[in-house]
């Protein structure tokens, strides 16, 4: 029995870019960004980022064009796909790829600055009238994830 499964947790480093098939299907590529941190030998602390590009199909494209926007946590589950093609150069090119098959966006709903949030609407409330809060950056911990 063979297994080629792929769980990522991270964020979008651009907004979907959603076309069409000459069939009509509907076809989405996104980057997103994982990221670790460690303490090498000296003590200092350490980090690095991959990018991963994941390919999402029909109404799972559909919807990751209609509510995922950059920075957005996701969690992406998927298979490995490589594909080749030979360029105009005549050099035969390789990319891997992850064939997204379910998705859950971790971050809240998407906010629009037209309508009052409720701590936006109270007239005395100065901290919600100065605009957008900060985004606060959180480690993920294994026991906050719903599997």
């Amino acid at each position: 029995m063979d297994l080629n499964r792929v769980t990522l947790i991270g964020r979008l480093t651009r907004d979907p870019e959603v076309r069409s098939t000459p069939a009509g299907r509907s076809v989405a590529t996104i980057t997103v960004a994982t990221g670790r941190t460690w303490t090498d030998q000296a003590g200092q602390k350490q980090k690095e980022s991959e990018f991963h590009n994941v390919v999402m199909w029909a109404k799972l494209a559909d919807i990751a064009g209609q509510y995922l926007r950059k920075g957005a946590r996701l969690y992406v589950e998927g298979r490995l796909k490589t594909r080749d093609w030979t360029g105009q150069d005549g050099v035969k090119r390789y990319r891997t790829e992850i064939v997204g098959d379910n998705m859950i966006m971790l971050d809240g709903p998407a906010r629009s600055g037209t309508s009052p949030s409720p701590a936006s609407s109270n007239s005395e409330s100065s901290e919600a009238s100065e605009g957008p809060q900060p985004v606060i950056e959180e480690e993920i911990k294994v026991e906050d994830i719903p599997f």
